[in-house]
């Protein structure tokens, strides 16, 4: 059984520089997900080094490393149900030109060297990666939605 789940996605250089960050973050929100964590900041070279660990030693992994300490990020949780799946299929395909139309990578990249954003390919990793970025007490979960507090609110003026 599937339920709600966690997800870490990170805006890229190229979609911070670009000013992409509210027409990225309004899929999410138009989709129902909630952003219970979020900040712009610059990835170390450390940090990206922890990041892309299971690519070291690849051809690309220098490339990589130099490209997201090369501006800052938006780095993110997002919170909802079957997140990581959901969110990564809104992200769309790595390289821009497989992703479906309507993905943010169909959308607004045009290289996969510069694919705009990531987002956890699986539980083990969204957990790694969210641990990263962010502290548990920068997470921020327990404050309701309007469409919760709606529905909630419907529920107690009923009963």
């Amino acid at each position: 059984m599937k339920t709600e789940e966690r997800t870490f996605v990170a805006i890229k250089p190229d979609g911070v520089k670009r000013g992409m960050i509210g027409k990225i973050l309004e899929r999410f929100e138009n989709k129902g997900f909630k952003i219970v964590a979020m900040k712009l900041l610059q990835v170390t070279p450390d940090l990206a080094a922890k990041h892309y660990e299971e690519h070291q030693g690849k051809p690309f992994y220098n490339r990589l490393v130099h490209y997201i300490t090369s501006g800052p990020i938006v780095a993110m949780v997002v919170e909802g149900y079957e997140a990581i799946e959901s969110v990564r299929h809104i992200v769309g395909a790595t390289n821009p030109q497989k992703a479906d139309v309507g993905t943010i990578r169909a959308d607004f990249a045009q290289v996969m060297e510069y694919n705009i954003i990531h987002a956890s390919d699986s539980p083990e990793s969204a957990q790694r990666e969210i641990n990263l970025y962010f502290k548990p007490e920068e997470i921020y979960d327990n404050w309701q939605s309007m469409l919760e507090m709606i529905t909630f609110d419907e529920e107690r003026f009923q009963g």
